[in-house]
């Protein structure tokens, strides 16, 4: 209870006040059934923290009706459908969870309102950096469709396409749906049961299903009355109504399904074993079929999911995960209240209006930026607002750093650098050093690249810091003379060792 009320809370309470919501008078922990092995307490705790808070963003406000504390669970690592892997580092992990109301109005909408609730949550310098830290679970719903949740959005530049993709689906569905009904002139039922059709595969030349059947494997069919034709309708990009029913096929620990609408010829099925199928199962003209290659019981249950989905009258309300290009893939259904109890083993924590006073009193997203903007120019405040690295630039400016050349340098300098196969280790310490011999006078600015180049090959700060100390006095007068005090030719072999101040001094004085 004590790292609740000394540490997650208060950040909870500043985020709070950055959307104006209002502080709960007490909060109560609960438990979350968790039935899929992430919590290896068989629950995930939640509290609420907050309630009635308000985004505001150019486009439009956005309500924010719930901020809760929350625990993180384990991360999975694989999947049989018979035993799940997870990793264990991130359980237990304090995690802040805003929610908001259907007031998005479109991709472009969200967007803004996910950068802006990432901004708001980085600017209290309690949140951890990188890919994944802040996630996105996007629910999403079309007038005729159904509330979809897709979690895992982690890249913010996709939410429109996952948006645009999730719309598309559901609407492919919609008119899957619709001639269905056509088809069965008012509701279907998918009464078929799975077959066991090995026999007809003894001596096939479609090497997935032979390698199959030579580890005891069978193949299993299933008639779907009435759907040829609608297995390949595509729904998104590469994904077409036959991969939401493998999909579901897959939780049943399957690697997939085989569908009659596929061309047959790249599994090297012959047709006749295509008509042999069809004859097995009872297909006529107008049928599909779907075909599961696994051990019996598993092929069984997997058909059985397939039946499941296909039978359904509407577009699912589901939970899916989101694909690195924009699609999605079913998880599992959209999961209900009633999985929430409350926790036992921790009283009560009680919200006084001096904790809210203090949390109000905490740096704000429109203190940070009026900062910024004293110490940057206009373009460097917004990249820097934004930026992943904004909790390294405070500390490297609160210990004395000027502040454009710890911005050039997080922002442009060691994007170059890394696109160019240039890594740093312990990147923090090793810019304390530089920007502390920087400001001392031991180098020029432009010498930083090439110091954190050599840095990046094994030399030390100080060791790469002496090769590119500041030439002055009588060694750049030496230099100018030999370069007949021309300053290009000077400045061109000398670029990071040499002020062009002090070159232009020399040469008036010379005048």
């Amino acid at each position: 209870m004590d790292i609740i009320k000394d540490s997650m809370l208060p950040a909870g309470l500043q985020i709070a006040a950055q959307l104006n919501a209002k502080p709960v008078d007490e909060m109560h922990v609960m438990r979350k059934l968790v039935i899929d092995g992430s919590n290896t307490s068989g629950f995930q705790r939640t509290a609420i923290v907050a309630q009635g808070g308000m985004l505001k963003t150019p486009k439009a406000d956005v309500r924010s009706p719930l901020l809760a504390l929350e625990e993180e669970s384990a991360g999975i690592i694989d999947n049989t459908g018979q035993q799940a892997t997870y990793r264990l580092d991130r359980l237990g992990i304090p995690l802040i969870e805003i929610t908001t109301d259907p007031d998005i109005k479109d991709g472009e909408h969200l967007l803004e309102v996910a950068t802006r609730i990432g901004m708001v949550l980085r600017a209290t310098g309690k949140v951890a950096r990188g890919l994944g830290t802040i996630r996105q679970d996007v629910n999403i719903s079309t007038e005729k469709g159904a509330r979809v949740e897709i979690k895992g959005c982690q890249d913010l530049k996709m939410l429109p396409q996952i948006v645009e993709y999730e719309v598309m689906r559901q609407d492919a569905l919609v008119g899957i749906l619709d001639e269905l009904k056509k088809r069965f002139r008012g509701k279907w039922n998918v009464s078929s049961e799975p077959t066991d059709i090995s026999s007809i595969f003894a001596k096939t030349q479609c090497q997935m299903i032979s390698k199959g059947m030579q580890t005891g494997q069978s193949v299993f069919g299933l008639l779907l009355a009435n759907h040829a034709g609608l297995l390949g309708t595509e729904l998104q990009p590469n994904r077409r109504y036959g991969s939401e029913l493998s999909d579901y096929a897959k939780s049943a620990g399957v690697k997939g399904i085989i569908h009659s609408d596929e061309d047959m010829d790249k599994y090297r099925i012959s047709s006749q074993e295509l008509a042999a199928i069809r004859k097995a199962i009872g297909a006529v003209q107008g049928d599909a079929f779907v075909l599961v290659v696994a051990p019996a019981a598993q092929a069984v249950a997997a058909l059985e999911s397939v039946i499941v989905r296909a039978g359904m009258q509407s577009v699912p309300k589901e939970t899916r995960k989101a694909l690195p290009n924009g699609t999605s893939s079913y998880m599992r259904p959209l999961p209900g209240r009633a999985r929430m109890y409350p926790e036992t083993d921790i009283m009560p924590i009680r919200i006084t209006d001096a904790m809210v006073k203090q949390a109000s009193s905490m740096e704000s997203l429109e203190d940070k930026e009026a900062k910024l903007g004293r110490l940057l120019n206009p373009e460097f405040a917004k990249k820097m607002l934004k930026s992943r690295n904004l909790m390294l630039f405070e500390k490297l400016v609160e210990s004395g750093a000027e502040p454009m050349a710890v911005a050039i340098t997080l922002e442009n300098t060691l994007v170059s650098l890394k696109r160019d196969g240039f890594e740093i280790r312990g990147l923090q310490g090793v810019l304390e050093d530089v920007f502390s011999l920087f400001s001392k006078g031991a180098f020029l600015k432009s010498a930083i690249p090439d110091i954190l180049k050599a840095v990046s090959k094994g030399e030390s700060v100080a060791e790469a810091s002496k090769s590119h100390s500041i030439i002055k006095g009588p060694e750049l007068e030496k230099i100018a003379r030999a370069h007949g005090y021309d300053i290009k030719s000077i400045m061109s072999e000398y670029r990071t060792r040499i002020d062009p101040q002090d070159v232009n001094l020399i040469l008036r004085k010379k005048r």
